[in-house]
């Protein structure tokens, strides 16, 4: 009989109230109890993944070992949990119905009418339940992506609704809501958890735990308020204050008892208390730093800041791992200029460019790791960052002044970055690239190899250009070498100068691997030349 638990975390009144930290927190808190713990995010909107995304309109397009486009709280899922997350992990309305539709062009529903109901949802409450067969977990939390009472959740919620009936004992419900201050009432306000409770009731879930996000800490008569009027007991109203730190969070929880109330719904066997003795190393770490250093951070989506969350996640655990605090400066890429660049980088120990597509903006980041090579300044190109680097060094010390990538200028005549060839013949966009877990090889004696430790990496990948290799001996005999290579593909994976203090672009994404409990080598190398 399978005994996995399922809780199911909503949100109401408004969005970006911290369903994915406070999912990842309660999994984080129940994983230290020895529990197999596992977390999914279920988007309402309906694109196949995010992939095709804008990174202003979703942010950052997190990519997990198997090559799945996922949303960006499956990072914060790895980098709590220091778990691989896969392709079951994060599941959109576009894929259920997609596959719902596939099966009725089969003939699978024998000419039955497909219907919302049961068809739909009884796509989604398979996607919920893979995850807990053959027992391999003990624990799923799903986190239901948007706000109660949008349109495109009602799916997602009936099948919770049918999930509480079907699973019993074995599956409860966390409501997350806001608990709001009005400065000139002087006081907190629970109208809008009671109406988002309301909503939720009427499409007959009712929440067994409301945890509510609050700037001010919830009396006991405000959440006894809150209890009676929402129907759950006072101990399961729990409280969500600001928090200096995200990873903070996982320990306010336990003051305020979720792990503790969630055990006892559950009625789950374990040990007594959460092991978060690394845990609190790392913030009592991150709160007591030892050096601050200044980095970089040029990308053409500066404006939003979670287009680059893991990148910033990377950092700042690399940094506990050095004893210093990383504080970053945002540089918009499209706004560097070879007069202005000096004065833009100013003030900084690294640089780091970043990841992305298309045009605009690659000349200010060519400009700004000319600037970084020329001062010695430590270095750290991430996919597109690694190419720009190759660009940059192919025009101004190769003397290739036409050098350029495909992606770009098609008819450039030194294509030092070039279409991948198993992509030269693919039209579609979505899920095309190369994604995924892919092998790496290291040189000796690299900034990668020490990094690492080791030889053999294994990188996660989401691109569809490449180093040309038929530049690659004149490079390597003018001082940029390939440093890490797939075994497999002969792909350049790593480029470095080591005549340089710091210098390293890599193809692939290393941001995508860190956590709390286990940093990237990488990152922690680069912080390390940027804090000496």
């Amino acid at each position: 009989m399978n005994n996995t638990k399922y809780i199911f975390v909503t949100g109401g009144v408004t969005s970006s109230l911290g369903k994915g930290i406070v999912s990842a927190s309660l999994a984080k808190l129940l994983k230290a109890r020895d529990l197999r713990v596992t977390i999914q995010k279920l988007d309402p909107y309906i694109n196949i993944d995010p992939g095709t995304l804008n990174p202003y309109e979703h942010g950052e397009c997190f990519v997990t070992n198997d090559g799945a486009e996922t949303d960006l709280d499956l990072g914060h899922y790895e980098r709590f949990l220091d778990i691989s997350t896969s392709q079951a992990n994060n599941i959109t309305t576009g894929r259920i119905y997609q596959s719902v539709i596939n099966k009725e062009r089969q003939g699978v529903y024998l000419g039955k009418t497909v219907q919302v109901i049961p068809h739909i949802t009884n796509e989604i409450k398979d996607s919920i339940k893979l995850l807990g067969e053959n027992n391999e977990y003990d624990v799923v939390i799903t986190e239901i992506g948007g706000t109660i009472g949008d349109i495109e959740s009602l799916p997602f919620v009936e099948a919770v609704r049918q999930l509480k009936w079907e699973l019993k004992q074995n599956c409860l419900t966390i409501h997350l809501t806001l608990v709001p201050y009005l400065a000139a009432a002087g006081e907190l306000k629970t109208k809008p958890t009671q109406h988002s409770v309301k909503k939720l009731q009427e499409l007959g879930v009712q929440p067994d735990i409301l945890v509510c996000r609050t700037e001010h800490n919830l009396e006991k008569d405000i959440r006894d308020k809150i209890a009676r009027f929402c129907n759950v007991s006072e101990d399961s109203v729990i409280q969500s204050i600001d928090a200096k730190s995200i990873y903070a969070v996982p320990l306010l929880m336990q003051e305020e008892g979720l792990d503790k109330v969630v055990i006892e719904k559950l009625n789950i066997q374990t040990k007594e208390f959460p092991d978060l003795k690394k845990w609190n190393e790392f913030l009592e770490k991150q709160n007591n730093p030892k050096d601050e250093i200044h980095i970089g951070l040029v990308g053409k989506y500066v404006e939003l800041q979670d287009s680059y969350k893991s990148i910033v996640e990377s950092l700042d655990i690399a940094g506990v791992s050095n004893s210093c605090k990383v504080k970053l400066k945002w540089i918009s890429s499209e706004k560097v200029t070879s007069k202005n660049v000096e004065k833009k980088l100013t003030g900084i120990d690294g640089l780091l460019v970043a990841p992305g597509f298309g045009e605009r903006g690659i000349e200010g980041k060519i400009e700004a790791i000319r600037f970084a090579r020329e001062n010695d300044l430590p270095f750290l190109g991430i996919c597109l960052g690694m190419q720009c680097a190759v660009i940059e060094y192919a025009r101004n010390v190769l003397d290739l002044k036409k050098a350029h990538t495909v992606e770009v200028d098609a008819e450039t005549s030194h294509p030092v970055i070039d279409l991948m060839e198993d992509q030269k013949n693919i039209s579609d966009m979505g899920g095309t690239m190369r994604l995924g877990e892919y092998d790496c090889e290291l040189k000796d004696g690299s900034n990668a190899q020490k990094s690492y430790g080791k030889r053999s990496i294994k990188e996660r990948h989401r691109h569809r250009y490449e180093f040309n290799n038929k530049y690659l001996e004149f490079f390597e005999e003018n001082g940029m070498i390939a440093t890490g290579k797939n075994p497999n593909n002969d792909l350049v994976e790593i480029v470095e100068i080591p005549t340089h203090k710091w210098f390293t672009g890599v193809q692939f994404h290393p941001e995508y691997k860190s956590s709390v409990e286990t940093p990237h080598p990488l990152f922690i190398g680069f912080v390390n030349a940027c804090k000496n």
